[in-house]
């Protein structure tokens, strides 16, 4: 809700007792270990209101309080203010005259804000409050994405001489070249940029005559304006020289990482280099605490799928899967579940690859195949080492799903990923590895098929009426809707005109009950075992596709794109 002012809110929510000191500590805790900011954390907690906090924190500091946005935000207004300091003190203009500036003010714990601006603006300045979310929208609805900033700096480096012959490159050159202010300057706009719109990936790629730049939002890639081709290996040079690898080989593919710190917060970059036949492809994956909600309640599933889940990570022993192409957000169901039983009594360990999201209080174990570190060889080290919870990023092989089964059948509660594209699938994957059936029927417990479909965007959300040709592709009828209503995105700035923002799960769950443990010890084909579980409630991932829609929450062409 509010940037990462943690220690002036924690003193804030202490001194009003908004929240219980011993609690308030646990609350702090949990938001320096998941980067979740702390009003997130108070009112998804239920604690108090959104409203309700914003209006005492208003009361605290003499400033007034809109429960809502103006419906539009005067000209002169927007004008007085530059987009430098719009987005640099996070304000947006209600209001102007000659002598004074009224403004909404998304931070009210930087004490900096009014003699800042009175100074800058040569006004009077006067703060009111309204929901952050809502005015850092309004922020980059009207005053854009530092893209004066982005154009200024290409200017800059395209006169900064930088030579498009490579071949003539000493390794201290490119080191030099990364080193160049313009260069960190312009590298750091787009990570942060990427990090602000919520990108999962961000791609540079060398093509014959241009360098193009990516981000993954939501699933979809977006291009941004490419910077100039000689600019390509100044660009990926400095990535290397971040993540730490050699900047001198470019023939052979690299692994690194980046910490950077943004907004107060901490986020990990996941980077992979790969020579191509015009230069090096460098892809970052983003991996931000704060961006991802690893907690259960949070991921939006069904009741029953939420309390399904709950049961099983509470079991004793067992094995419980995750499937689901790379993307669907296996591993955060998996973290978010370990959450939930993360105390102080279990001893949990995790082997992954690679530690995606450090989480206290597990023992998080990154696995190295060139140095032997293995999953398989990390389990039998993890069953020596006396754990009630074993996570394993993914069974790969016969070695890691044997080692699985056997932990599970001595008492511990093994958690894992598999690639499969339903649920009933991952029985007939453990079976194509050579496990024996009758292992699996025994030590199995439920397998968690996923999907993650694009939300249609609450700014520019839309009801219409489907024609029957769409109604087809996902196999409804005109009489199977009634009187439902159908929602789709028209666009607006918010979304950048592509009418969603955010994306949501779809789930297929599949308990393994007597009868569906009878099929898979018979050697049962894959639909026999999902038939049979269907005819006991199971909802596939187009029925609850089906379910996504009706709620308004995603459109037909995603569900039909992903089931």
């Amino acid at each position: 809700m509010f940037p990462a002012h943690s220690p002036a809110l924690y003193e804030f929510l202490r001194e009003q007792r908004i929240v219980e000191p011993a609690q308030l500590d646990e609350l702090n805790a949990e938001h320096k270990a998941t980067g979740k900011p702390l009003a997130d954390v108070v009112v998804d907690l239920g604690l108090i209101e959104k409203s309700a906090l914003l209006a005492r924190i208003a009361m605290h500091f003499g400033h007034d309080y809109l429960p809502d946005m103006p419906a539009q935000f005067p000209g002169d207004a927007i004008a007085a203010l530059t987009g430098k300091l719009a987005r640099d003190y996070a304000v947006m203009p209600l209001r102007v005259d000659e002598t004074s500036i009224d403004l909404l003010a998304a931070d009210p714990f930087n004490g900096h804000i009014i003699d800042d601006l009175t100074f800058a603006l040569g006004r009077s300045v006067r703060l009111f409050l309204a929901d952050p979310d809502k005015i850092d929208v309004q922020i980059r609805q009207h005053y854009g994405e530092d893209e004066a900033n982005l154009v200024d700096l290409l200017q800059e480096i395209s006169t900064g001489g930088f030579t498009q012959d490579e071949s003539k490159l000493s390794a201290h050159d490119i080191e030099s070249m990364a080193e160049q202010t313009p260069i960190i300057r312009f590298v750091n706009l787009v990570l942060g940029q990427a990090i602000r719109d919520k990108a999962s990936d961000i791609h540079f790629e060398p093509f014959e005559h241009e360098f193009k730049i990516r981000y993954r939002i939501d699933g979809a890639l977006y291009e941004m304006a490419p910077p100039p081709k000689q600019l390509a290996l100044p660009i990926t040079s400095r990535l290397k020289v971040l993540a730490n690898l050699n900047i001198a080989e470019r023939r052979l593919p690299q692994d690194g990482r980046i910490k950077i710190t943004l907004a107060g917060r901490q986020v990990d970059l996941r980077v992979s280099t790969l020579p191509t036949q015009f230069g090096e492809s460098v892809v970052l994956r983003v991996l931000d605490q704060a961006a991802v909600r690893l907690d259960l309640d949070q991921l939006g599933m069904p009741a029953d799928v939420f309390a399904g889940i709950n049961e099983i990570i509470r079991r004793p022993n067992g094995i419980f899967i995750v499937t689901g192409p790379t993307g669907s957000g296996k591993t955060t169901t998996l973290y978010s579940g370990l959450r939930v039983v993360n105390t102080p009594d279990l001893k949990i360990l995790t082997a992954e690859d690679p530690v995606e999201y450090e989480i206290e209080g597990l023992m998080q174990v990154p696995v190295s195949p060139l140095v032997g570190l293995t999953f398989a060889s990390a389990l039998r080290s993890f069953l020596r080492q006396d754990p009630d919870i074993i996570m394993v990023g993914e069974i790969r092989d016969l070695e890691t799903a044997q080692i699985s089964i056997q932990a599970s059948l001595t008492g511990h509660l093994v958690l894992s990923t598999l690639h499969t594209n339903d649920a009933a699938g991952a029985v007939t994957r453990l079976i194509d590895m050579g496990v024996q059936p009758f292992l699996i029927a025994s030590s199995l417990e439920a397998v968690l098929a996923q999907r993650l479909v694009r939300r249609i965007c609450p700014h520019c959300k839309t009801t219409y009426d489907p024609s029957d040709s769409l109604l087809k592709t996902i196999g409804l009828a005109r009489a199977d809707i009634g009187d439902r209503h159908f929602s789709f995105g028209r666009g607006c700035t918010v979304c950048n005109q592509t009418g969603y923002k955010g994306r949501l799960g779809i789930y297929e769950w599949l308990r393994m009950t007597e009868a569906v443990r009878d099929l898979v010890a018979q050697r049962a084909p894959t639909l026999q075992i999902r038939q049979t579980a269907m005819a006991q409630g199971m909802r596939t991932l187009r029925d609850d596709g089906l379910r996504a829609i009706f709620d308004g929450h995603t459109t037909i062409e995603e569900v039909v794109k992903y089931t």
